[in-house]
């Protein structure tokens, strides 16, 4: 049965949107006209979620990095998307970018299971602006295509600040984006196949990239202190429902430490 493009564009809007915004965003952390430190925000939310959910985010802080992002650019099928953001969750890859170009889209069936709502999310309607971007953050641009040029995966030193990009299902990665590209990569395939799917490529990457950072550095996650207290009281607020109007609540009573500047 065809894919209904209204559901699929809706689905690929949600799973993009950006919500509040990355957990660098300091609106996170201003209620009406009261701006909150991380270390606050936590202490007012530790009431209304579980010692063990705490511990688990934690947990999942300590092995989070910045130094490696996910780029998919111009990708149709929301279930690549979905599946993507559930690998780069699932191995501590914190930012994810979409280079929203296709105009067109087809629903799968399958899910991201809430793995986006962890993520930095940050949708681009251009290359240029999100090769902009990468560049002024410091990242190195890796690109997932066969050219004579590409190196084996197992040659990459991932432990430089790294941008692995990942193009449409069908036609790749644009030509600008081969052309901003530091360099290329490739998967070696022993089979007839000449490619991985997506989603499969994606996973194969990301996990050989950790387990290079992990081989070289002795860890994956290098969060540095501040970043992680920022990210973990994000974090704590979407395991908490409500948590605006709770924490507005708790200002009101005048349940902090400290007086509160407006």
């Amino acid at each position: 049965m065809p894919s209904d493009p209204v559901v699929a564009r809706a689905e690929m809007e949600r799973l993009l949107a950006p919500g509040r915004g990355t957990t660098r965003d300091p609106r996170w952390f201003r209620f009406g006209e009261h701006t909150l430190e991380p270390d606050e925000v936590i202490d007012l939310l530790r009431p209304f979620h579980t010692i063990e959910r705490e511990a688990r985010i934690d947990e999942v802080l300590a092995d989070r990095t910045r130094s490696l992002a996910v780029v998919v650019e111009g990708v149709v099928d929301t279930g690549n998307i979905a599946a993507v953001m559930r690998t780069a969750d699932g191995l501590g890859v914190q930012e994810f970018h979409a280079i929203d170009t296709a105009g067109s889209y087809k629903h799968s069936k399958r899910t991201a299971q809430g793995s986006e709502k962890w993520l930095d999310r940050r949708k681009w309607r251009s290359t240029a602006d999100c090769v902009a971007y990468l560049r002024a953050t410091g990242y190195r641009i890796v690109a997932a295509h066969l050219d004579d040029n590409a190196v084996p995966i197992e040659e990459i030193d991932f432990t430089v600040p790294t941008a692995m990009v990942f193009g449409n299902e069908l036609a790749g990665l644009s030509d600008e984006m081969l052309e901003a590209a530091d360099m290329t990569t490739v998967i070696p395939i022993t089979g007839f196949v000449q490619s991985f799917n997506l989603s499969v490529a994606a996973a194969l990457t990301l996990y050989r990239a950790r387990n290079d950072r992990q081989e070289r550095l002795g860890q994956h996650g290098d969060l540095d202190a501040a970043d992680r207290l920022r990210t973990k009281a994000v974090f704590v607020m979407k395991s908490v429902r409500h948590h605006r109007r709770i924490i507005e609540r708790l200002i009101a009573e005048g349940r902090l430490d400290r007086e509160i500047p407006s």
